[in-house]
C-alpha cells in the first residue's frame, strides 16, 4: 500500500471515529475547508442534496439526526486506492415524523488531498428510503 493510500485511508478512519462518538470538533479537524459532502438521493428525502464546507457537513449530519434515531451504524468494509476511500456499510434509523424503520446498505465514497476529505458521495436505496419518508 502506498503512503498516500494509507494517508488516506488514516484521515477517513479518523473521520469515522470522531463521527461515532458524536464529536464534531474532530470530525471537522479532518476535512479541507472546501469540501463537498453530496448525499444522491431524491426530494423528499430530508437530508438529500450538496452540502458545501466543513460546516455543511456538520450540517448534513444534523440533518440526519434531526430526522432519524441512528439505531445501528455499521462499517463493513474500507477499500482504499491512492487518494479515494470507498466505505461499505449499513444502517438501522428510526424515522422520527412517523416511526418507520429503514434498514439499508450504503456506499461512501471519499476524495483525500493534503490529509483532508475534500469529498464525499453517498449512495444508498433512495427509492426505499423515500417509501418509508413519506408513510
Amino acid at each position: 500500500m502506498s503512503q498516500e493510500t494509507t494517508k488516506a485511508l488514516n484521515v477517513v478512519q479518523e473521520m469515522l471515529t470522531a463521527f461515532g462518538k458524536g464529536d464534531m470538533e474532530d470530525l471537522k479537524r479532518t476535512l479541507s475547508d472546501d469540501t463537498t459532502w453530496v448525499y444522491h438521493g431524491v426530494n423528499g428525502i430530508p437530508y438529500n442534496g450538496t452540502y458545501q464546507g466543513k460546516e455543511g457537513a456538520v450540517k448534513f449530519i444534523m440533518n440526519i439526526m434531526a430526522n432519524v434515531d441512528v439505531l445501528d451504524f455499521q462499517v463493513t468494509k474500507i477499500v482504499a486506492d491512492q487518494n479515494t476511500v470507498i466505505v461499505l456499510g449499513s444502517e438501522k434509523q428510526k424515522i422520527k415524523s412517523n416511526g418507520e424503520v429503514l434498514e439499508q446498505n450504503w456506499v461512501q465514497v471519499y476524495t483525500v488531498e493534503s490529509d483532508l476529505i475534500t469529498r464525499l458521495d453517498e449512495y444508498a436505496n433512495t427509492a426505499f428510503s423515500l417509501q418509508l419518508f413519506q408513510k
